[in-house]
């Protein structure tokens, strides 16, 4: 990842917990049930050291075995009624806690796709990767496994001391030599987790982006011979991943020692306490030995709590960059929304720069009329690609504006000028489940008779039939496969359905080879028949049947013309032309 990259924002704790009570909010009613459950199961769980020491007061007595009976049946009956309660209530903190991260994991997504591809880009797809698979993950796991064990740690503890305290103040007093041990550990440790995470999980944000732009881009790297660069920077993030992962875990090491030296000190303070005062006739042997299995108790779930506010350290990093996508501002609709007169398009005064001080294009003015194709062309880099994205909305220019129907698009809105505009690049997806399902992305109000008109109309009408299950054939990962054309094909058929008023082709029929390319070119024909075109042309045969031919280089409008007009004319275009030519007929 470049050292420029601007990371998407991560959510401050005031916001987290903000969202956590909103997505909470819905289910208060399973809340307060599956508290009532959890609570009474601690309270049968703690009848268990006072059962215990009731009995060895009875031995101690030296009273009769019928009369351990009674406590040994009511023991069993507890410990019945806590694990019965226990496994209810766990199940339904996990439940709960599902509900919660599915309702933000459908906001973080909903966001993702109507944030500004100019933000995608700049902080790398790899960021937002890590966040809606790598810290959902981390958050499920911590909702299936560690928010229940969490709640019913809180609760075993906090009424535990209350048992203890009502058993014997004393004891409870002499138990409490460990607080101080655990709370220095807990302020040597508990600072040092949220950044620690914080910074871990955006390492391994870092390192995916950093994967993602180097095996993304593996034919550009091997041909300008990037490769021991990128493999250097590859190994360089993994590295501050990995660092990032062994601070923590040494860390954690650390953290558990210093509990266990709590845990000792505690113990035989009690032990001791409870000595004494059998000793002195203030208390019973089984009240003493009840408050030691009572403090025993309280070690379990008060080290599994830290270690669970652990867990609970690096689910808040990652909920908090869920969050922070979740709530990421989109662009807002105006106020009042113009529609467009006609399909005309005007690129008036165009400039726009990535990085300031290197613009990529320059004083763009272009015009297309309803109806019209033109056909865009020029060199690698000459800025086809950022026009067409401009065209259609995707990025911001710089300075100038773009026009649709006489309305500029600020005016228009996002909402309406993905309506009336639309984008199909090479970079094409299928995306898994039926056929059906992923053309009815563009309209799922669409019939199969729909479906089938649009397939038609781009010609892959023969070889969806031809499929097992025709249109209820799964298709994308895991399903049939389909190859470069059938996938363009899949997505002309998308934008037949959708059925703007003007649509961009972005190189659209380049990833087919040779044999699919004259196959791809006629579906387009079809599909763009009645809208208005903005065709950036790989193959020049897009051109020469266009209306007319714009010739961009160096982020310039550098010729203007009807295909003949340009050959004729002996310039930019026609050298295109010719090598173009050369390049087929060899």
């Amino acid at each position: 990842m470049s050292s420029d990259r601007v990371l998407l924002p991560t959510a401050s704790p005031r916001q987290t917990r903000r969202a956590v009570r909103t997505l909470l909010r819905p289910h208060r009613p399973l809340l307060i049930i599956t508290v009532a459950v959890l609570v009474a199961g601690t309270i049968a769980e703690l009848a268990s050291p006072a059962l215990l020491g009731r009995i060895v007061d009875v031995v101690a007595d030296g009273r009769s075995a019928s009369a351990i009976t009674p406590l040994v049946v009511v023991l069993l009956v507890a410990a019945g009624i806590h694990g019965s309660l226990r496994a209810f209530g766990t199940a339904r903190v996990a439940r709960l806690g599902e509900f919660g991260l599915a309702e933000l994991r459908e906001r973080a997504v909903d966001r993702a796709l109507r944030v500004p591809l100019d933000d995608i880009e700049r902080a790398g797809t790899g960021d937002l990767l890590a966040r809606v698979s790598g810290d959902v993950s981390v958050v499920s796991l911590a909702v299936r496994d560690a928010l229940p064990e969490l709640v019913a740690s809180v609760l075993t503890i906090g009424l535990t001391v209350v048992g203890l305290a009502v058993l014997d103040l004393r004891l409870a007093l002499a138990g409490l030599v460990a607080a101080p041990v655990q709370l220095l550990a807990l302020r040597w440790y508990v600072p040092r987790t949220g950044p620690m995470y914080a910074a871990e999980r955006l390492a391994e944000g870092a390192q995916a982006q950093q994967l993602l732009d180097s095996i993304g881009g593996a034919a550009t790297v091997r041909a300008f011979r990037l490769g021991p660069s990128h493999l250097r920077r590859v190994a360089d993030r993994s590295q501050a991943a990995v660092d990032a992962s062994f601070r923590a875990v040494v860390t954690q090491a650390w953290f558990a020692h210093r509990l266990n030296r709590a845990e000792l000190a505690g113990l035989a303070t009690v032990l001791v306490t409870g000595f004494f005062l059998v000793r002195s006739g203030s208390v019973s042997l089984g009240q003493a030995t009840a408050a030691a299995l009572y403090f025993q108790r309280l070690f379990d779930p008060f080290n599994q709590l830290l270690f669970l506010i652990d867990d609970a350290q690096s689910a808040v990093a990652a909920l908090a960059r869920l969050v922070g996508v979740a709530d990421f501002p989109v662009p807002a609709e105006p106020a009042r929304s113009v529609a467009p007169a006609d399909a005309s398009v005007e690129v008036i005064g165009l400039h726009h720069a990535y990085v300031p001080g290197h613009e990529v294009l320059t004083g763009i003015d272009l015009s297309l009329a309803p109806g019209e194709r033109v056909a865009l062309v020029g060199p690698s880099g000459a800025g086809k690609t950022t026009l067409a994205k401009l065209v259609a909305g995707v990025h911001q220019p710089t300075a100038g504006q773009v026009r649709v129907g006489g309305v500029s698009l600020d005016q228009l809105g996002p909402a309406a000028t993905r309506r009336a505009v639309a984008l199909v690049t090479q970079e094409v997806h299928v995306f898994a489940g039926p056929l059906a399902d992923d053309l009815r992305l563009a309209r799922p109000d669409a019939s199969d008779e729909d479906l089938v008109a649009a397939l038609d109309r781009v010609g892959a009408l023969g070889w969806v039939q031809a499929l097992p299950d025709g249109l209820a054939t799964v298709v994308g990962h895991g399903g049939h496969y389909l190859d470069a054309a059938q996938a363009q094909q899949l997505a002309l058929a998308r934008l037949v359905l959708a059925d703007p008023p003007i649509a961009i082709l972005d190189e659209a029929t380049a990833e087919a080879g040779s044999a699919g390319a004259r196959v791809l070119e006629a579906a387009a024909a079809r599909a763009l028949e009645g809208r208005t075109a903005l065709v950036i042309a790989h193959r020049l045969t897009q051109a020469a049947v266009a209306d007319r031919v714009v010739v961009l280089d160096a982020g310039r409008v550098v010729e203007v013309g009807t295909h003949d007009q340009l050959v004729a004319a002996d310039g930019h275009y026609a050298q295109l032309w010719m090598a173009w030519s050369t390049s087929r007929a060899s």
